[in-house]
C-alpha cells in the first residue's frame, strides 16, 4: 500500500479573497473529496478534529481531500455569508481542484455548519455534467440550534446522490430530533452512534469505520 503524502496547505482565489485550504492526498489520486468545517463562528476551522477525520477518511479511499477555511477563518479573506457566499467559495475550490487533478469522481462531506453548506453544493452540482458521487454528513445542522441562536433551512439532498447521514445520540448543539425531522420526508436513513456528543469525542474511530464500510473507494 502507497504512502500518503504529507498534508500540503495553499491559499486560492475566491470571490472574497483567498481561501486557505489544505490537502490530504495519497500518492495516485483517483478522486477529488470536500471536506468543510462546522461554523466558523463558533471556533470552527478547517483543523477541527472530526473535518480532520472526513478527510483522512476519504484520503484512504483515493480522493484528494481539500479542507478549506470558511471566509474569515485563518487565512481566507471575507466575512461569514449565512452559506451564501461560502457555497460560492466551496465551487471555485471544486473548479480550481478538477483542474489539478482533472474531472475526477468528486465527493463531498460536512461537518455540522459545513453539512449545512454541502447540502447546497449538492443540490448546485446534481444536474451538472460531473455530480458528486458521495455525500457525507456529520452532527448534520437542521433547524433550531439548541441555543436557540441560529436556525437551519437545509435542503434535501439530491436524491441522485448516495448519501451518509451520521449523528450523535447526545448531540446537545443539533439535536438528533432535528435531523430525523429533515431525514424523515427524503426516506433518508440516519446512522445514529451511541453516546456520542456533537464533537464525537472518543468515538472519532466510529466515522471511521463507518465510512470504510459505506463508501467506496475513488474510481
Amino acid at each position: 500500500m502507497s504512502r500518503p503524502l504529507p498534508t500540503e496547505s495553499a491559499l486560492l482565489r475566491g470571490h472574497a479573497g483567498s481561501i486557505e485550504v489544505l490537502i490530504d492526498a495519497p500518492e495516485a489520486v483517483r478522486g477529488v473529496a470536500l471536506v468543510c468545517h462546522p461554523h466558523p463562528l463558533f471556533g470552527g476551522a478547517n483543523t477541527n478534529k472530526v473535518a480532520h477525520t472526513l478527510a483522512r477518511s476519504f484520503r484512504d479511499l483515493g480522493y484528494a481531500a481539500i479542507r478549506p477555511n470558511f471566509r474569515g477563518v485563518g487565512q481566507s479573506e471575507g466575512v461569514h455569508d449565512q452559506g451564501e457566499g461560502e457555497t460560492e467559495d466551496m465551487l471555485s475550490v471544486i473548479s480550481w481542484a478538477q483542474s489539478r487533478w482533472g474531472v475526477s469522481p468528486l465527493a463531498l462531506g460536512g461537518f455540522s455548519f459545513g453539512g449545512f453548506v454541502q447540502t447546497r453544493v449538492a443540490n448546485r452540482l446534481a444536474d451538472g455534467i460531473a455530480p458528486p458521487r458521495q455525500l457525507v454528513l456529520v452532527g448534520m445542522a437542521a433547524g433550531t440550534a439548541a441555543d436557540g441562536a441560529r436556525h437551519y433551512d437545509t435542503p434535501p439532498v439530491p436524491k441522485s446522490i448516495p448519501t451518509l447521514v451520521i449523528h450523535g445520540e447526545n448531540d446537545d448543539t443539533v439535536a438528533l430530533a432535528n435531523v430525523l425531522d429533515w431525514a424523515r420526508p427524503q426516506d433518508l436513513p440516519v446512522t445514529v452512534v451511541p453516546g456520542a456528543d456533537h464533537f464525537f469525542h472518543a468515538r472519532l474511530h466510529v466515522i471511521r469505520e463507518l465510512i470504510a464500510r459505506n463508501v467506496p473507494p475513488a474510481a
